[in-house]
């Protein structure tokens, strides 16, 4: 079984889309277990034993989605610090994938993640899929951009996160994408997919997995080009492996990560 840990929030309309997201996996029902992850916050001056999972409106209404389309849940409620709690939840339940639901909002024509959203990004150490309040998912067949960059273990490391989803390879068909930076002008160099080492090796996974894959490599502004293919083959996710660890342990974000998952809007997961 594939195993899901939902953490919500008290907003149901970013919890609906995180199950809506988890119960459209191919084959949900008979593929995947999901547990839905509710955590008192610490300024809540307040423990697990304090509320039941019933009480929690966004939480019910995700579990009730969910095993409406046929899904087993399991309903949790714990307490601490709620990152560092979704974080130990999903290593102690082996969970294949966290699924959150990153909040967007608008400041000075900037849109930011919400700092838990953020802080299970880059503790957690597992794939992540950020959903968001305005999620675009399509029927059928499963579409996914995979934006690579020119690290090999990154691309095969969201290469691997797509054949092992529910439902591969039969469900799944995949766009592996490069972008050369800025080089869109006249004269540019050619842009030979077959040149980028982490392309072609993810590429290659995905074909020997039996996904069927189109490799694409083009020039200029990296995150618009990835936000254009995403809108242009409209895909279901985008899946990118953009953490990274430092000298010192601790992860990074690189910038065009950010930018695509703060902007986009489908639901991106990010691999490492």
């Amino acid at each position: 079984m594939y195993n899901v840990l939902i953490p919500v929030d008290r907003n149901e309309t970013r919890a609906f889309h995180q199950a809506r997201y988890v119960s459209r996996l191919p084959n949900a029902d008979e593929t995947v277990e999901a547990t839905v992850l509710y955590v008192m916050p610490p300024d809540t001056f307040g423990d697990a034993d304090d509320v039941e999972f019933a009480e929690v409106e966004a939480a019910v209404k995700a579990a009730d989605h969910l095993e409406d389309a046929g899904v087993t849940v399991t309903r949790t409620v714990d307490d601490g610090g709620v990152a560092e709690q979704i974080a130990r939840t999903a290593t102690e339940l082996d969970a294949d994938e966290i699924v959150v639901g990153g909040r967007k909002r608008s400041g000075v024509s900037r849109v930011l993640l919400g700092s838990t959203a953020q802080d299970v990004l880059l503790s957690a150490d597992k794939p992540v899929t950020i959903t968001g309040e305005n999620v675009v998912l399509g029927e059928g067949m499963r579409k996914v951009l995979v934006p690579v960059d020119t690290s090999v273990e990154r691309a095969r490391n969201q290469a691997e996160y797509l054949a092992n989803l529910p439902g591969a390879p039969e469900s799944l068909e995949a766009t592996v994408f490069f972008v050369f930076p800025h080089q869109d002008y006249k004269g540019a160099p050619p842009h030979e997919f077959e040149d980028v080492d982490a392309a072609v090796a993810a590429a290659d996974y995905l074909d020997d997995e039996g996904i069927p894959v189109e490799r694409v490599a083009i020039g200029g502004e990296v995150e618009r080009k990835i936000l254009d293919a995403a809108t242009e083959r409209d895909v279901d996710s985008i899946v990118m492996g953009g953490r990274k660890r430092s000298g010192l342990t601790s992860v990074l974000l690189g910038s065009t990560t950010q930018d695509v998952m703060l902007s986009a809007e489908r639901p991106v997961t990010l691999t490492g």
